[in-house]
């Protein structure tokens, strides 16, 4: 069987609708899940004249209604936006409503009439406009799931990367790290690699120092403090976990095939690698959901400036799509 991936429309004004119909003009995404977007029946029509597509939109409330057939495209119609909203302007309407697809898709996974959940980008002014008070996707994923313990997944054809931190400076980085948050993020690597199908996955956890410390020679020993035991504790759970190795290295290792994950330990570090890998078919991939609920996303934002002009590019939409393909839980398909 293939999983249903639910596709959010996010903010109705930007270019989500656009890349989503673009995506689900290629065949093989069909041959591949069964998609189902979470929007704006009346929305996706009106792009389709802009992409010149000639596909059809199918409005239905339920998931047992969807026909899954390439040329017609499903979509749980919230009916929240107006017809002749303005491409390209933040609207608190647009914003609520990027929030309501969002929660909508949440509830379907609960409840497991979809497999995975892959999101159109959302405009976080919008959306606090909208009366919801969230720096993001993220956040909202969080608080609906009533999850406390999640990652960041950055993905490239070739590469998988999980951070212990992310957006904040890299002092307070470094000082957020401690064993129980690496044992944490190598277990959230290895639960969700092993619930999509791999075997033994392949785990690789980054210094925070130059040469991963070199037994003391860089640093404070902050590989033997803060990395060494939640790595240890991992590993006599039998978890394939190794580290802490060289970064400088370890990515070339991970981009040739030793390694199925790496985890970064702040920011720049697990980003850089995957930006220069493979920016225009990056993903961002929400890890560590209660439920085992994953979400992918685009890499991009809402793209106001060239929304409804038949230049947004969906090869990051089609990537999206793929890694919910991928880390959709196999148990559940």
């Amino acid at each position: 069987m293939k999983p249903t991936v639910g596709i959010t429309m996010g903010d109705a004004a930007g270019i989500g609708p656009e890349i989503i119909m673009k995506a689900l003009g290629h065949r093989e995404v069909y041959d591949q899940c069964n998609p189902l977007v979470i929007g704006d029946a009346k929305i996706l029509e009106r792009v389709l004249p802009v992409i010149g597509s000639t596909l059809k939109v199918h409005a239905i409330q339920e998931p047992s209604e969807a026909k899954y057939a390439f040329g017609t495209v499903d979509v749980i119609d919230l009916n929240l936006v107006s017809a002749d909203l303005e491409y390209g302007k933040v609207s608190a309407a647009a914003g609520d409503a990027a929030f309501q697809f969002l929660a909508r898709a949440i509830d379907l996974a609960k409840k497991k009439q979809i497999h995975s959940i892959c999101t159109a980008p959302l405009n976080k002014e919008a959306l606090h406009m909208g009366g919801h008070l969230y720096p993001g996707h993220t956040e909202i994923l969080a608080d609906l799931t009533d999850t406390e313990d999640f990652s960041m997944m950055l993905t490239t054809p070739n590469l998988r990367v999980i951070h212990l931190t992310t957006h904040m400076g890299l002092i307070d980085a470094i000082a957020s790290i401690n064993p129980e948050r690496t044992y944490t993020v190598v277990k959230l690597a290895h639960d969700t690699l092993k619930k999509a199908g791999f075997d033994n996955p392949r785990v690789a956890v980054c210094g925070i120092n130059p040469h991963a410390g070199e037994n003391g020679l860089f640093g404070n020993g902050e590989e033997e403090e803060k990395l060494q035991p939640g790595i240890e504790r991992a590993q006599q759970e039998g978890i394939n976990v190794v580290g802490p190795l060289p970064a400088d290295t370890l990515f070339f290792r991970a981009g040739r095939g030793d390694f199925d994950i790496v985890v970064a330990c702040y920011h720049d570090q697990g980003h850089a690698p995957i930006k220069v890998m493979g920016i225009e078919e990056g993903v961002n991939i929400t890890v560590g959901l209660k439920g085992g609920i994953i979400r992918t996303s685009v890499d991009h934002g809402t793209a106001f400036d060239i929304a409804g002009k038949n230049i947004a590019d969906d090869k990051s939409m089609l990537a999206a799509i793929r890694s919910a393909i991928e880390l959709a839980p196999k148990d559940l398909v």
